[in-house]
């Protein structure tokens, strides 16, 4: 499948597996595990276009810059919205992955990870985005196979596996078997979908006008999907659209679970479809096994229990279910020849450099 060239380069290169999220990019090395974990922000100047800051410093400078310098998620929904700028963040964190690699040839092979419901246009996007970044060969892997093989599924085996990948901008269900997705959906409700609702919860009932942090820091700490054991209360805090002054709003969980109905809904209608359209073979597979979540949405409080009561199947939340996409494109990169078929269509075309 290599030439002897790139197997002499990979002696050279630290090849990375990527999770190229609309909220945050994770980038695995090989040998080495995650060395990066920060948010998919781009910091700005205007005029120039020049880069002043990437990931977790730009992320601090969201609605706090000068006119001059705007901070942006070039990812939005899962896919490229700024291709230059989502070329400089990749170039970033490649560099950044390689900065302690003193030798001549850095450019790695890398396997990213993209929705399953992206067009072939925004497939190729992000794959020349990765070799305009310094990238000597890019692989494509669907969101939901690598998700499930950083689950732990046995996605190569004759048996059903069903992931619900739940990111920033999408959320990804698929039934997996034989190495190949025979059932999926992709919709563009997921963490910042639910955020918004809070924002807009706050500003419809309260008039309060909150950030995307602050709705962000309210779903983690009081949001859930169903009842709690124990109900809890939070203060936000914003601008009274009325007064135009500060203020500070005490809400409950009662009330945050009621904002985010809508996604909920959206997301428990989407498995159910799912659901539905897998043959019976695999479904009666999927109640022996159960279903496997992944993504930081899926670390909603109740979610798990919430579909459980509304599919009669075991749902479960993944160890560690953030990095899953990230360790299973990992995982593919250390077992590329064995694990090649579960790569997206577009993965053969290579750097001509």
């Amino acid at each position: 499948m290599f030439s002897p060239l790139n197997a002499i380069l990979g002696l050279f290169s630290r090849d990375m597996a990527i999770d190229l999220g609309t909220a945050t990019v994770l980038v695995l090395v090989h040998g080495q595990g995650i060395v990066i974990n920060e948010p998919s922000v781009v910091a700005i100047e205007k005029k120039t276009k020049k880069v002043v800051a990437v990931g977790a410093e730009a992320k601090e400078m969201i609605g706090r810059t000068p006119s001059s310098i705007v901070a942006i998620r070039p990812l939005r929904d899962g896919v490229i919205a700024d291709f230059d700028v989502t070329e400089k963040m990749l170039h970033y964190f490649i560099n950044k992955a390689h900065e302690r690699t003193r030798v001549p040839f850095p450019r790695p092979r890398v396997v990213v990870g993209i929705p399953s419901g992206v067009t072939e246009v925004e497939k190729r996007a992000v794959h020349d985005a990765c070799l305009s970044a310094g990238a000597r060969e890019a692989y494509l892997i669907e969101e939901p196979m690598a998700a499930a093989l950083g689950a732990g599924l046995p996605v190569t085996e004759s048996v059903g596996s069903m992931i619900i990948d739940i990111g920033g901008g999408t959320t990804e269900v698929a039934v997996i078997s034989l190495g190949g997705i025979v059932v999926s959906r992709s919709i563009r409700i997921a963490g910042d979908e639910m955020d918004e609702e809070i924002i807009q919860y706050a500003r419809q009932k309260y008039n309060l006008l909150i950030g995307e942090r602050m709705a962000e820091r309210v779903k983690i700490a009081i949001g859930s999907a169903c009842p709690l054991p124990e109900e809890k209360t939070m203060t936000i805090y914003g601008r009274n659209l009325i007064t135009g002054l500060p203020q500070a709003i005490e809400v409950s969980s009662v009330e945050i679970r009621e904002a985010l109905t809508g996604s909920i809904s959206t997301i428990i209608a989407t498995v159910k479809e799912t659901i539905d359209d897998t043959p019976p073979e695999l479904v009666a597979d999927l109640i022996e096994q159960g279903i496997a979540m992944a993504g930081g949405g899926s670390q909603l409080q109740g979610l798990a229990e919430r579909l459980t009561q509304e599919t009669k199947m075991r749902v479960y939340v993944a160890d560690d279910p953030v990095t899953c996409v990230v360790r299973g494109a990992g995982e593919v990169l250390e077992h590329l020849d064995a694990l090649h078929k579960v790569l997206a269509s577009t993965q053969r075309v290579r750097a001509t450099r």
